[in-house]
């Protein structure tokens, strides 16, 4: 079974980047006026940062500088990582004295579960854990896992089972488990961003996973992002322009369970399916963390409820594909 971790949803690519500069071990190091550029693997996703800067040692400082707090909060938040801390609270349950970053992180999503009546659910975990053990059984039923299991699973969900305090974080039910995977890939693009901006940074270009601009490009105009089209690889299905904001999408064919396609990584909490209401959701929002975490909870939300909660939000706008290939805007 493949890797989720390296497959599940990104779905962004930058259109625009700079030209004609020369890779020097991880960074790109750029002639006057070209960017430096890292780019490797974080957080379960093909990541990168371009930064501008006149001096090409304090721009290379300040690639090293981000690496290290995404390494840090990769220690917090992957899944993939036994020693980590979500391991830990999802092996035992309850997590002691825990970083001022997980700390933020669940408060996040808990309010962005609240805003969204529960379809964004950290807690869906063990749903994960059912399907991929179904699915990698030696002879799984294509149906699915038996109806039972599924409601027997859903016990253990439910954001509302999710304590957090800043001395301790604790799941309410036996078995329960979280995953941040929704959210953490633009919360580790706004924490990078946070740092570039208090150095001193107007034009730069942040991909954790997400994508976050600051300013515009350094020769002027926006940022060009492109959007995959999960059915034609290296297709797009339209370009959009960013300033100073942070664009996610979300398509279940970013992981499949199974060849056809019915079970992927979105779940929604209530019944332990997977729709397919879109083929692709995109949000741009002022943060990647709410880019991240509403592009998730909008892909299980039928259109009269998304338009609500984008009417709430400053700044934000969803681009929603349906299966007939239909584009729905909201937002302005």
């Amino acid at each position: 079974m493949q890797n989720p971790n390296l497959t599940r949803r990104r779905m962004i690519a930058i259109t625009a980047a700079a030209a004609g500069s020369a890779f020097v071990g991880g960074a790109r190091i750029a002639r006057a006026g070209e960017a430096v550029r890292w780019h490797g693997s974080a957080l379960g996703a093909q990541v990168s940062i371009d930064i501008y800067h006149p001096e090409r040692a304090e721009a290379a400082r300040l690639v090293d500088s981000c690496l290290l707090d995404v390494r840090r909060l990769e220690q917090q938040f992957s899944l993939y990582r036994q020693d980590s801390a979500i391991s830990t609270l999802n092996r035992t349950g309850v997590l002691v004295a825990p970083d001022p970053d997980m700390v933020a992180l669940l408060e996040a999503s808990l309010a962005f579960a609240d805003l969204t009546d529960g379809a964004f659910d950290p807690t869906v975990q063990p749903l994960w854990r059912l399907y991929a053990d179904h699915f990698s059984s030696e002879r799984p039923d294509p149906n699915g896992p038996p109806r039972e299991q599924v409601v027997e699973v859903l016990t253990r969900v439910g954001w509302r089972g999710l304590l957090v305090r800043r001395d301790r974080i604790a799941l309410a039910h036996r078995g329960a488990a979280i995953t941040l995977n929704g959210i953490a890939q633009g919360f580790a693009t706004d924490k990078v961003v946070e740092k570039l901006r208090e150095a001193g940074l107007s034009t730069t270009l942040v991909n954790m996973g997400e994508i976050r601009a600051i300013g515009p490009r350094p020769e002027g105009g926006p940022w060009r992002v492109g959007l995959a089209d999960p059915d034609r690889p290296g297709a797009l299905t339209e370009t959009i322009d960013l300033v100073d904001r942070a664009v996610a999408t979300t398509a279940g064919a970013g992981f499949r369970f199974d060849a056809a396609g019915l079970f992927t990584h979105l779940f929604d909490p209530k019944t332990g399916c997977s729709p397919s209401l879109y083929r692709t959701v995109s949000v741009v929002a002022p943060s990647a963390t709410e880019a991240d975490a509403l592009s998730t909870a909008f892909s299980l939300m039928a259109i009269p409820r998304i338009l609500d909660i984008v009417a709430s939000r400053p700044n934000v706008q969803a681009r929603l594909i349906d299966t007939d290939g239909r584009v729905t805007v909201c937002g302005a």
